[in-house]
């Protein structure tokens, strides 16, 4: 009986109803395993490396100082929200800054009930604003002690 080459025992490739097909035959896997450690090892030398600018910049946003802001005019206009409720704009030297379109903190997308409760929370993030603290995040108990939604 003729002994067949290792490599032919490894691989077999054959042609079946016109589509290539690769069988992986092996009585010895020593040889499966050199192949996988050799793809797996190809994989790792040509990844797809990071640009080291690219790295740097990062994705995260960047905040102005805390400073940025603390000499800046700052206004707000409130505007109509959903279900006849209302929120805020701010504006930094005229400039939209932050566009609010629905209560902060809270699902869906209605705003505050009256007029007052959106210009208390926006006098509040500008102030915010004013004293460096960005983003300016309003929570929930904040518009709790302003009176803004319930206490419950």
């Amino acid at each position: 009986m003729k002994k067949t080459n290792p490599t032919t025992k490894l691989i077999m490739i054959f042609f079946a109803s016109g589509i290539d097909s690769v069988i992986i035959l092996s009585a010895d896997k020593k040889y499966l395993i050199l192949l996988l450690a050799c793809l797996f090892q190809f994989q790792v030398i040509h990844a797809q490396q990071l640009d080291p600018s690219a790295q740097q910049s990062g994705s995260a946003t960047q905040f102005p100082s805390a400073d940025a802001f603390s000499n800046t005019p700052l206004t707000y206009t409130i505007i109509d929200a959903p279900n006849n409720t209302f929120c805020y704009d701010i504006y930094a030297e005229g400039r939209l800054m932050i566009h609010q379109s629905s209560m902060p903190g809270l699902p869906g997308n209605e705003g505050f009930k009256t007029k007052d409760d959106a210009m208390k929370v926006a006098e509040m993030v500008m102030y915010k604003i004013r004293k460096g603290e960005m983003p300016p995040t309003v929570s929930i108990d904040e518009m709790k002690q302003l009176g803004v939604i319930p206490i419950r």
